[in-house]
């Protein structure tokens, strides 16, 4: 069966969902009271367990700047107020917001007045809405995108839930991106009219060759209901509202064909579309883009400004109309049940048949599906490709299992460093660490290439098993390649050799532990593979440290040759008095051993030389052997 008409077309039953619950009539309402009575500020209501903050929409002048056109990073708000957002892939932007919005909420964040009223919500509530209109709704977004970082940073069971009105473009797509990565993409729904230009805006550059009031009006954001300024916007010449209008469709149509991002701004969360004949849910960045160029097509300038201040409107119709029942003539009637889903979401919409856009939003519609798909289909299909990589891992295992046994007292490490190159066992074995790096060496080019689900990493499947991976096979990559010299040409392997792959699992596995909360605990057996992946790389550069130390003769060198020895000789003792190394480390002829020993008695043959007392480290700490 074809993937796509596989299930039926969720849009509309999201929309509907929502619409059945009571969280947008009351969101609304609270948006209209905060645009009412708290100008620049917020109101704060508790329905039955539900916590609800509500900004207002309506801002004092000069309160937006810096310009809300610039895009700042999210980290430079500071005080650790919001999510960790270096976890970027390679090449990809910082994740960047809009600074007026930022600076907006940030003024009152430092509020006792808010500070009090979060505290009061969070602790008597089971979930929290946070609500805006407009510039309001933005606002909430930030807050939302605190809030959450809060609670997560304190394990609560708190849901908290964003629903916004007509809201501005908060940030950039990797804004976007780290929300998804960290599973929050729920957690915002914006609500955008059908014709309504303020979601839309940012997605055109602000220009001067525009009308210099029309400019001054669009640089600080002043709309809202009851605003002087959003009056005059409404005011505005017949001509005004034109140009305004193409200005931001023109734009719009040129990012809608672009294929990637090409605006500062990028849409986040979910996006309902409402129209007074439904409602219609997309979930994907590039749908949302293409859904509200779309949209916009069948307005005109009046319509796109007026309908700003009509989602009370929408609301009070949409609640009463979800259980309405749409029907199909018999000689229209779908083939699938997928197609019934496309057309009732169009209806949704209040786009018919007729209408010039409709072959273009059933495209929109079945690219959001094909998108939201896929990513979730390649990564079961990587599941299923890993299974197959399981003999060659669990061959790597016996091997190691062996070695350990070895009559030879090598160990793991060396035994695979100084094999015979015709011995068939590690032929076998080293053709599986080739196999197992191709493997996950695909894995992060899908990631990179946005194929896989943006939560991927956070997934414990896969951060276990790369963990797994690069414990048990980085120590052979370290032995190939120091056996075949190239740190005689590259130089040492953690600084010039290093797969990227490893870089990316360690920072995985750190998000991972840095989220297990009060599981520490102290080994009472040697770890069965060891902790840092790294440490034989480590024992490669101390070996050579020892070697330049007996032939240097410069003393400001011998000084920094023994510090990067005593250092490592610290290090390594640690882990193995912690019993986070593998036995193989201490095998009476492994590298490490033999290290240790050299270690011994060049600190036994300085001592008795009564070398200069500027090496106190000399003489202190013991080796583990």
């Amino acid at each position: 069966m074809d993937a796509e008409a596989s299930s039926f077309e969720t849009s509309e039953v999201l929309a509907t969902f929502l619409a059945s619950t009571p969280l947008l009539s009351e969101s609304w309402r609270l948006c209209s009271i905060a645009n009412s009575t708290a100008q620049g500020s917020f109101v704060s209501d508790r329905v039955g367990d539900v916590g609800y903050i509500a900004f207002s929409g309506i801002q004092m002048a000069g309160s937006l700047e810096p310009s809300c056109r610039n895009l700042v990073p999210l980290e430079s708000a500071g005080n650790n107020l919001f999510f960790r957002t270096n976890r970027l892939n390679e090449g990809e932007e910082p994740v960047k917001v809009n600074e007026g919005m930022l600076h907006l909420f940030l003024s009152m964040y430092v509020s006792s007045s808010f500070k009090e009223q979060v505290s009061a919500l969070v602790d008597g509530s089971k979930s929290i809405i946070v609500t805006g209109h407009s510039i309001g709704g933005t606002t909430a977004s930030l807050c939302t995108l605190w809030l959450l970082s809060y609670l997560q940073s304190v394990s609560s069971p708190l849901q908290a839930l964003c629903i916004t009105f007509g809201s501005p473009l908060l940030g950039n797509g990797s804004l976007s991106r780290a929300i998804l990565r960290e599973r929050w993409g729920g957690n915002f729904c914006q609500v955008v009219s059908k014709h309504d230009i303020m979601p839309r805006l940012l997605f055109a550059p602000l220009t001067l060759s525009l009308a210099p009031q029309l400019h001054s009006l669009l640089q600080y954001w002043h709309f809202s209901m009851d605003s002087p300024q959003f009056g005059n916007l409404v005011q505005l010449r017949d001509e005004d509202k034109a140009d305004l209008f193409r200005f931001v469709l023109f734009h719009m149509e040129g990012l809608a064909h672009a294929g990637e991002e090409t605006s500062l701004f990028c849409p986040l969360g979910s996006y309902l579309f409402c129209s007074e004949e439904g409602a219609v849910c997309v979930d994907n960045a590039a749908s949302v883009t293409k859904m509200m160029h779309l949209l916009l097509m069948t307005g005109c300038p009046s319509s796109s400004i007026e309908d700003h201040l009509s989602y009370g409107d929408y609301v009070g119709k949409y609640s009463v109309q979800f259980m309405n029942q749409r029907s199909f003539m018999q000689a229209d009637l779908p083939e699938t049940s997928y197609e019934a889903g496309v057309v009732m979401a169009l209806q949704s919409l209040g786009i018919d048949s007729q209408q010039s856009v409709t072959g273009a939003a059933k495209d929109c519609l079945r690219m959001a599906r094909r998108m939201g798909r896929t990513p979730n289909l390649k990564g079961a299909e990587l599941a299923v490709r890993l299974s197959k990589y399981v003999p060659y891992r669990a061959e790597i295992e016996w091997y190691k299992a062996s070695c350990d046994e070895s009559d030879n007292n090598m160990g793991y490490y060396d035994c695979f460093k100084q094999r015979v190159s015709n011995s068939k066992r590690e032929h076998r074995v080293n053709m599986n660490r080739i196999k197992l790096a191709n493997f996950w060496n695909d894995v992060i080019s899908m990631l990179d290439n946005n194929q896989l689900t943006y939560d991927f990493d956070r997934r414990d499947k896969w951060r276990n098993t790369s963990q797994f991976y690069k414990l048990l096979v980085e120590p052979l990559d370290i032995a190939e390649y120091y056996r075949k010299g190239m740190h005689r040409v590259k130089g040492h392997y953690l600084k010039y050799g290093r797969e990227r792959r490893y870089e990316i699992f360690d920072r995985w596995w750190i998000e991972k532990e840095g989220r297990s909360r009060g599981r520490e605990y102290k080994r009472s057996k040697f770890a069965s593979l060891t902790q840092d992946s790294c440490f034989w790389a480590r024992v490669e550069e101390a070996r050579e440290w020892l070697d330049s130390f007996r032939s240097e003769s410069d003393m400001t060198k011998l000084d920094l040759l023994w510090k990067n020895i005593d250092a490592f000789a610290k290090y390594a003792t640690e882990l193995v008095e912690s019993k986070e190394v593998s036995i193989d480390v201490l095998a009476k002829n492994s590298s490490y051993s033999l290290w240790v020993k050299d270690y011994g008695a060049l600190k036994s043959e300085l001592q008795l030389q009564h070398f200069p007392p500027q090496f106190p480290s000399f003489v202190e700490g013991e080796m583990v052997p």
